[in-house]
């Protein structure tokens, strides 16, 4: 396939890399620094994946990068990317809960920051040339920077496989975590929200994921044979506190992952329509944003009137698949997180759920102060006259008139 012309090396001075420290940006850093003879700056993001920083952080200096940026996001992840997106009940294509196209707006943030505070005008990152990432990145770096240089190696290079990039590696010296001898790792992602997999027996859609790459959650078959209740409260549509306890937003989701993990919660096989037209299998888990999820919808269940419920769920897919497209920072994305948001000011409330196995099981919800449920109302004993029942004729006959007229003109033919 005809590669795209390399960007001209002697217009980039200063590039800032999303550094992961896995195989693909660790090649990259080497590859950028031989190709374009620059100065490559990374940025390693802890969005939650814990034990990839120092590692990045060793392997720059190896590598003779000279400004290292790691920085602790999970707060402003959670806080600013996670919660908003849940507040809509985000979902795409039905089963998906977006933990990649979430986090990839921020990253793209920090590093158009980095990029103007070291003087850098170019950004880089590892995304292939067949995957949504590209698009994310790329559209978040071109929304806050406009005159921004972008280099996307994989589109660029002639290291078209994992097998070659590990040949890469080796030759060059850059160590691989997880090099298997039957050939390259999983394709992972990791952070506060879920956990992926792509790649290896994944590129079979008929076959079964084996059950030892699974790294956050136990096979449901294996989980504690008593449930586990949790109570959740909520404070205009974001969690506040689990059992009675307020956490901030980054200790809830973890909290919430390990009690999900535990009970087999959260995990997911999919194959998926990317933005960019292909059919692609991957794996998932989402523990936390699993049970979120379920309690969020259980308290708005409560809370919100019927039309702005029905509304909200008419509008989550648009929603959804503008964070899955990468359109984070989009006018359109913003406008409808304003709805969202004013949506969730009286999104107040407790809700307890049951784990067990591998379900979710909603088994309490109610606010003290924002319930629309009436029980004088809904009750099925007497009402003391709080409901007419006989009013309900007139509704009835009013919306069957169309029906009428036109079974009438049927019947008269």
């Amino acid at each position: 396939m005809e590669k795209m012309n390399k960007a001209d090396a002697s217009e980039i001075n200063k590039v800032v890399l999303a550094f992961s420290g896995g195989l693909d940006t660790s090649v990259i850093l080497k590859w950028l620094q031989d190709t374009y003879q620059c100065e490559v700056v990374t940025f390693t993001a802890d969005i939650g994946q814990g034990e990839e920083v120092e590692p990045a952080r060793a392997k720059a200096r190896q590598l003779g990068v000279k400004e290292i940026f790691i920085e602790d996001l999970r707060e402003e992840f959670v806080r600013d990317f996670v919660f908003p997106m849940f507040r809509a009940n985000a979902v795409y294509e039905g089963e998906y809960l977006l933990g990649t196209s979430i986090a990839r707006p921020l990253i793209a943030k920090r590093q158009i920051e980095i990029a103007h505070q070291t003087g850098a005008n170019a950004v880089s990152h590892g995304a292939t040339g067949k995957g949504n990432d590209q698009v994310r990145f790329e559209l978040g770096y071109y929304a806050l920077e406009p005159s921004i240089r972008v280099i996307a190696p994989w589109r660029e290079w002639d290291l078209t496989s994992r097998e070659k990039l590990l040949s890469y590696a080796e030759e060059h010296g850059i160590p691989v975590e997880m090099k298997k001898k039957d050939g390259s790792p999983y394709s992972m992602d990791a952070n506060l929200l879920h956990i992926s997999y792509e790649g290896r027996i994944l590129e079979d859609p008929a076959q079964e994921p084996e059950e030892s790459m699974w790294r956050w959650s136990v096979a449901p078959e294996n989980a504690p044979d008593k449930a586990e209740y949790v109570d959740l409260e909520f404070r205009q549509g974001d969690i506040a506190a689990l059992n009675g306890e307020d956490l901030s937003p980054a200790c809830v989701l973890a909290k919430l992952n390990q009690l999900g993990g535990k009970h087999g919660i959260g995990r997911l096989d999919l194959v998926e329509n990317r933005y960019v037209g292909m059919k692609s299998r991957g794996c998932y888990e989402t523990p936390g944003g699993t049970i979120m999820l379920r309690a969020h919808r259980a308290i708005e269940s409560i809370t919100l009137d019927r039309e702005v419920a029905h509304l909200k769920d008419e509008l989550m897919p648009r929603y959804a698949e503008l964070i899955y497209n990468g359109y984070w920072w989009s006018p359109e994305r913003k406008m409808m997180q304003t709805m969202i948001d004013a949506s969730q000011t009286h999104v107040n409330g407790w809700v307890r759920v049951k784990l067990y196995k591998g379900n979710v099981i909603v088994v309490g919800r109610d606010s003290k102060t924002d319930s629309l449920f009436d029980p004088n109302i809904a009750t099925f004993e007497d009402d003391q006259g709080a409901y007419n029942q006989t009013d309900a004729a007139g509704f009835i006959k009013l919306n069957a008139l169309r029906m009428r007229i036109a079974a009438n003109l049927k019947n008269s033919k």
